[in-house]
């Protein structure tokens, strides 16, 4: 059935759609679940190549990469709590790439959270747990929705590029984030450094595990992953947001508000954001400090596509690349750069992408063959 056909049968003056069976495609099958494995497989092929040079068994350098992520309890703990921002991250990037909406902007909507979370925290010390936490959780995912509600109108209306305006709200940000940790919210009896007072213990997200950084955030990035896959799979909004990632012109032919879509989309993966981080400052650093996100929101990027924008495969990623950023000292303690990690995360990024693009050609050359054929 063609797509038209689809969007014809969902107009609202027809009938009930009737159900279509799936058939089952080995290929494609294949290729989903096989290209990410590839990807990774190639990119630690490539990143061997500057540690031979250098003198380094990439098999004993890869090996304490593992050791250090999931070794014993606490760098599994480690590793854990650093999947929860990039899960919340990685999942509103998906929302916005569903739709062919290059949110790059992840990043500065996550230190827009911190700081609407962080505004709260410091104006309201002596409120209780269960009112300044509910109020933090919807203070950081405002903030983010309207972070990004910049590029999202700008999108919509002018159809400016989101690329550059998201990306270069990351910046702004970022920038803001120092002037208030230097500035207004500096801590008066912090010796000069650059840090917010300390938050009230009212505002610390509850510890999951004793004798680990494990909270409760993590109930929250499993909230969102359930939220985000009915959000995408069972609700018209999200039928109309994969139609219009699929072909903007089919949306607007089948009179799907895209311009709606848009500005949801955007704010949806902002507020996303906004509670990545809320949940990393008020469950780990319980204040603000410059530098808080080690590049959460471009890692996540990478996170997103390696699960093939899958909410449920955004998590098992997430996993995989809090490993790769919690086994970064222990690469400078074998003599070599924590930017190992980085270089790895970009090369899996590009074999990704390539991945992509050539399982697209073969799908496409398939459907090419099999209707010549009919």
């Amino acid at each position: 059935m063609s797509l038209k056909q689809e969007l014809n049968i969902l107009s609202p003056t027809s009938s009930p759609p009737p159900r279509i069976k799936r058939r089952f495609d080995p290929l494609a099958l294949g290729i989903s679940v096989g290209s990410p494995v590839l990807a990774i497989g190639l990119a630690l092929a490539v990143i061997s190549i500057p540690l031979l040079v250098t003198g380094k068994d990439p098999f004993y350098v890869y090996g304490q990469m593992y050791q250090a992520a999931w070794g014993d309890s606490y760098g599994q703990s480690e590793t854990i709590v650093k999947a929860i921002p990039l899960t919340l991250l990685g999942l509103g990037v998906a929302v916005a790439f569903k739709a062919r909406l290059w949110n790059i902007g992840a990043e500065g909507q996550f230190y827009a959270g911190v700081m609407g979370a962080t505004a709260l925290a410091l104006t309201f010390p002596d409120w209780p747990a269960w009112l300044i936490l509910p109020a933090m959780v919807i203070g950081g995912m405002a903030c983010g929705a309207l972070w990004a509600l910049g590029p999202a109108l700008l999108r919509a209306g002018l159809e400016v590029n989101e690329i550059i305006t998201t990306l270069m709200l990351n910046y702004v940000a970022i920038f803001l984030s120092n002037y208030f940790i230097y500035g207004p919210w500096k801590d008066p009896k912090g010796f000069n450094f650059p840090k917010t007072p300390p938050f009230s213990e009212a505002t610390y997200l509850p510890i999951l595990l004793e004798n680990t950084r494990i909270h409760s955030g993590l109930l929250l990035a499993i909230a969102a992953m359930a939220g985000v896959w009915l959000l995408l799979n069972k609700s018209s909004w999200g039928f109309e947001l994969k139609v219009q990632g699929e072909s903007m012109n089919a949306a607007k032919y089948a009179g799907m508000r895209v311009t709606r879509n848009i500005v949801i989309a955007f704010m949806i993966s902002g507020a996303l954001a906004g509670l990545a981080g809320m949940s990393e400052v008020t469950g780990i650093g319980h204040r603000l400090e410059p530098n808080l996100s080690p590049g959460y929101g471009y890692t996540a990027i990478i996170v997103a596509w390696l699960a093939r924008l899958n909410p449920w495969g955004i998590g098992l990623v997430a996993i995989l690349f809090g490993g790769l950023l919690s086994s970064g000292f222990t690469m400078q303690r074998l003599g070599i750069s924590s930017g190992l990690v980085t270089l790895l995360q970009g090369a899996i990024l590009f074999f990704v992408l390539a991945s992509e693009a050539l399982s697209r050609r073969l799908l496409y050359t398939r459907a090419l063959r099999r209707a010549g054929g009919s």
